[in-house]
């Protein structure tokens, strides 16, 4: 190879010659500085990797020998220049000096001139200094007005290491504030919804509520038959030791129902038929005992209505398969008369209850009328004449749609030049009805279907209800089973039955570590007055510190919907004393006595703390 020509003894591959460059850089780099450590040992830094990529800072000197490459996997966050290694390196190296400078500064100058003479005395400060120097004046600087003028968002630290850190309030937290600082809120507003479950929890204890005496349980039962209350201290030490507590809570857990029978759940209606099903129904095909059923049911309705109607009963609900319908007596929800709530309806029960006689109203609907009428009062006479003109090509439309729809009444005619006007079958008037009337139709099932009756109307609505076939199922798991009547007292015909309660203890993790968490769990057909008598029981017992988790039939949701103009409430002292023989609290009827401001949403979950409602829908 020797003989070739253009042969080179020193020749290397390409490779070779990159390898060995890269190595001889590493090893000057190296060295250089090594030696640059040794004759300058202050370069050396704390917290700094030693190949940080990039030149170093100018007051650290220049590094002659090799040139350091550049780390292509690197950023300003671990470079040497970064703002947060350069705050770490120099607040370590001049945390010291920088305290004593200040400290010498603020024993010897006590005057403002005198302050700036000795400010101005100081040396130059270092990099480190002056950066936190300038952090310290930048939180001295006034606010500009483009971002807040308010300085009640903000509110100072009482630590005097943190006096001029600011803490951001959000409007919304000073408008809660505000309003805690005014009043407590030591009420909730009334729920007429059933409710299928109560959750209770509370850092305190419910084991006063457990294991009942049959003393206790028999003084409850007594108390709750003769309207009785006792008085139970706002201040209890010992709830377990408390016989006036125990008592009250047996009471609270009593309702009436009817019909009773214990193989079937009679409560919830709507939508059981999961718990019906593979359950004896003697009744089903039996028809005489069918009639019997109904016809004490009929003698159990007239008895209550009598009740609501002499105010010795403040309310009673139906449940049917199909609907709802809640009697109140008059004053409740600020009602001059009786009132009945009916939902869901549908528009052949509309039309039945017309037939009748019975005058009603359709609350939600009136007040989205109200409403689109106080809009367009509102409107200048430019936009009322745009929407006269509107309204105008509203009626022709409307014109024209009649005139198609008589057009397809009487569109048949060319079924007899066909010949075949005997083989299809025309549709019937019903549903040409059906389809004018479509609006109505669609509000079938839906919350805005609650029907409302007052004064007389409802004694025709009593006798409707009692004669009403489809009241009861002709077919399925519920067939012939009259609805259920619940009632928080006693009627004719009916049956004494308990809420069912449950205290668990379990612990929940919290973020350093586990807390102790106490439950309260009560279910069954929960009505309005079972609830504020429960949160009045625990408001002593658990020292003003509780939660609950409403559970709602939401098909009773709706039946919070107002009944009364706000104008036009009465006294809720001449309700308290019509109703004082009703069996409830004069506390809870003066609850029940307010106008209801719910409409078509129910309680969800309600909090106290210190003594004040919290509550969210």
């Amino acid at each position: 190879m020797s003989e070739q020509a253009g042969y080179s003894p020193s020749f290397k591959r390409p490779s070779e010659i990159l390898r060995m460059r890269r190595k001889r850089a590493r090893s000057e780099g190296v060295a250089s500085s090594a030696q640059s450590a040794v004759s300058n040992p202050g370069l050396s830094i704390a917290g700094v990797r030693p190949f940080s990529p990039g030149p170093l800072s100018s007051a650290q000197g220049k590094i002659t020998g090799g040139v350091k490459r550049r780390n292509p996997f690197a950023n300003i966050e671990n470079t040497f220049n970064s703002p947060k290694k350069r705050v770490i390196s120099c607040s370590d190296a001049d945390a010291d000096a920088l305290v004593y400078k200040r400290s010498v500064v603020s024993v010897e100058c006590k005057g403002e001139n005198v302050t700036e003479q000795c400010v101005n005395s100081v040396p130059a400060l270092s990099f480190s200094e002056q950066l936190l120097d300038a952090v310290r004046q930048s939180k001295d600087v006034p606010k500009k007005a483009s971002v807040s003028e308010d300085d009640s968002l903000f509110e100072e630290d009482s630590f005097e290491d943190r006096k001029s850190t600011p803490i951001l309030k959000s409007p919304q937290a000073q408008t809660v504030s505000d309003e805690a600082s005014v009043g407590i809120c030591s009420e909730y507003p009334a729920d007429w919804s059933l409710k299928t479950r109560l959750l209770f929890t509370s850092p305190q204890s419910f084991s006063w509520a457990e294991h009942p005496r049959a003393q206790e349980e028999a003084q409850g039962l007594s108390q709750h038959c003769r309207a009785q209350h006792a008085s139970i201290p706002q201040n209890i030490q010992d709830p377990r030791g408390c016989t006036e507590l125990r008592y009250g809570f047996q009471q609270c857990l009593q309702y009436w129902q009817h019909p009773s029978l214990p193989w079937l759940p009679l409560f919830p209606r709507i939508g059981a038929e999961r718990k019906f099903s593979g359950k004896a129904t003697p009744w089903a095909q039996d028809s005489a005992l069918q009639q019997s059923l109904m016809s004490e049911w009929s003698s159990s309705l007239t008895s209550l209505y009598s009740l609501v109607k002499a105010r010795l009963c403040p309310y009673f609900y139906i449940c049917s398969y199909q609907f709802t319908v809640l009697f109140r007596a008059a004053g409740l929800s600020g009602t001059t008369g009786i009132t009945a709530l009916l939902s869901p309806t549908t528009r052949g029960l509309r039309e039945a209850m017309k037939a009748d006689g019975i005058e009603f109203t359709l609350p939600l609907l009136e007040e989205k009328k109200k409403s689109k009428e106080s809009s367009s009062s509102q409107l200048n006479e430019d936009s009322q004449q745009t929407e006269g003109e509107e309204e105008r090509t509203a009626d022709d439309c409307d014109n024209d749609d009649d005139d198609d729809d008589d057009e397809e009444d009487g569109g048949f005619s060319w079924l007899k030049e066909m010949g075949v006007q005997d083989k299809i079958k025309k549709p019937d008037a019903l549903s040409i009805k059906l389809r004018k009337e479509h609006s109505e139709v669609r509000l079938d099932h839906r919350p805005e279907s609650v029907v409302l009756v007052e004064g007389s109307n409802t004694f025709t609505l009593l006798n409707f209800l009692i004669n009403c076939k489809s009241l009861v199922a002709a077919a399925g798991c519920q067939a012939g089973l009259p609805p259920t009547l619940l009632a928080p007292t006693a009627f004719r015909g009916a049956t004494l039955q308990t809420l069912k309660a449950r205290c668990v203890n379990v612990k929940t993790q919290v973020r350093t570590g586990y807390q102790d968490v106490c439950s309260l769990e009560v279910t069954g057909p929960i009505m309005p007055h079972a609830v504020h008598s429960l949160t009045q029981l625990l408001r002593p017992s658990q020292r003003g510190s509780f939660s609950v988790g409403l559970y709602t039939h939401e098909p009773t949701a709706v039946l919070n919907v107002p009944v009364c103009k706000i104008s036009d409430p009465r006294p809720q002292d001449a309700v308290v004393e019509d109703l004082s023989r009703c069996g409830l609290q004069q506390s809870t009827v003066k609850q029940l006595s307010e106008l209801s401001t719910l409409g078509k949403s129910a309680l969800r979950q309600l909090h106290m703390r210190d003594y004040s409602y919290t509550w969210r829908t």
